[in-house]
């Protein structure tokens, strides 16, 4: 967009230079350049961004949150704003936002964003049946595991838990991050036989986030294989639906196939339906509100945290107080919209390219008095 502003004053100068030597006046420009100048106005331009998101298959709907403070009537909205491939949409202004409440636009919003400190249970697989294929997991769970500490900040609190038959806790949320730092230089290698709970372990680590507050999350750096859980798959699957913790899957399958492809069809891994495991890794993903990422190379590991970081920490914040001073009454209905606040028109947004970009706003349609929710 910028390239072809400059290149529509560049013209316009041109011409009025021309009107000058051949004794015109400039006159006729002053409304063209009005009008481009008013055309800026009423658009957002962001930042070109992948063409592609990073993650696999749809995201769940993503959460939102209100919060209402019954004394002062201060409603406080937390929400996503995102791009067609799932990515943040900066430079929103607060005058872009309107909010409306049971139909009635709301004064005096304020907007801000927020970058928050995140609490994130980082679960890896370690150990199964096979023994080349437990080596090959150890190494690459060890290269993602250590790649966190580069996008954590010092608010930030992080717990670091392993599975094979059972779960173990190798830090919990309450251990500095110099401990954290070290949990790999002395990490255990894998057994060299055991079986793989995955489903248990999940069910185990979602049970142990219930009472985490704030920002949150599962990372799970797994194969997507599981061998001998009590819990079926689908009792997981309803977990991760009914959970307040979205859950970021880090999938090994195709790194795994490629190891495989070493030892040929003669190996016992090399006949596991590995696309299965990863399907299951996308539906649990999806049901938890998170994201699915299939690791290609250990050079995609910086691009998928950044990805998770910024899906999970970055939010726009509304604030208003309600217009509404009823003490009681049925829930209150949500809708909030992205306009240009000179036409009361959508907002239009486009890239640096100018290629148009089309919105979604995640916000939950309602919210109770005298109680924080979230969707």
């Amino acid at each position: 967009m910028k390239e072809r502003t400059h290149l529509s004053l560049a013209s316009s100068f041109i011409l009025v230079l021309g009107s000058a030597v051949w004794g015109q006046t400039p006159s006729s420009q002053e409304p063209k350049a009005s009008a481009l100048r008013s055309a800026q106005r009423r658009e957002v331009t962001v930042p070109n961004g992948p063409s592609a998101p990073l993650f696999t298959r749809e995201q769940g709907p993503q959460r939102s949150a209100i919060e209402f403070a019954p004394t002062r009537r201060t409603v406080t909205i937390k929400l996503q704003v995102e791009d067609p491939n799932g990515y943040f949409l900066p430079n929103i202004r607060r005058e872009n936002f309107v909010v409306y409440e049971d139909g009635v636009r709301q004064e005096n919003v304020t907007v801000e964003v927020e970058h928050s400190p995140v609490s994130v249970a980082l679960l890896m697989e370690s150990g199964g049946r096979y023994h080349e294929l437990n080596e090959a997991i150890s190494g690459e769970v060890r290269q993602v595991g250590r790649q966190l500490f580069d996008v954590i900040g010092r608010d930030d609190k992080i717990a670091i838990l392993r599975y094979n038959e059972r779960l173990e806790t190798l830090a919990d949320f309450n251990r500095g991050h110099e401990v954290l730092d070290s949990v790999f230089d002395r990490l255990a290698p894998p057994p060299t036989f055991s079986e793989a709970n995955f489903y248990d372990a999940l069910l185990e680590t979602l049970d142990r986030m219930r009472d985490v507050g704030g920002r949150k999350a599962i990372i799970v750096v797994s194969s997507g294989l599981d061998t001998f859980s009590r819990a079926t798959f689908h009792q997981v699957l309803e977990a991760a639906h009914n959970s307040a913790t979205p859950i970021y899957t880090i999938g090994l399958a195709h790194l795994i196939q490629r190891e495989s492809a070493t030892y040929g069809a003669i190996a016992p891994f090399a006949r596991i339906d590995w696309r299965g495991a990863e399907k299951q890794l996308e539906m649990l993903a999806k049901a938890s509100r998170g994201r699915a990422y299939v690791l290609e190379s250990d050079a995609d590991i910086p691009a998928i945290y950044d990805d998770i970081m910024e899906n999970l920490r970055v939010r726009y914040v509304i604030t208003y107080v309600s217009a509404n001073a009823e003490s009681a009454g049925p829930p209150r209905r949500i809708r909030v919209e992205l306009i240009d606040p000179k036409t009361n028109e959508a907002l239009r947004i486009r890239d640096s390219s100018g290629k148009a970009i089309a919105a979604k706003v995640f916000v939950q349609e309602s919210y109770r008095r005298n109680s924080a929710s979230s969707s």
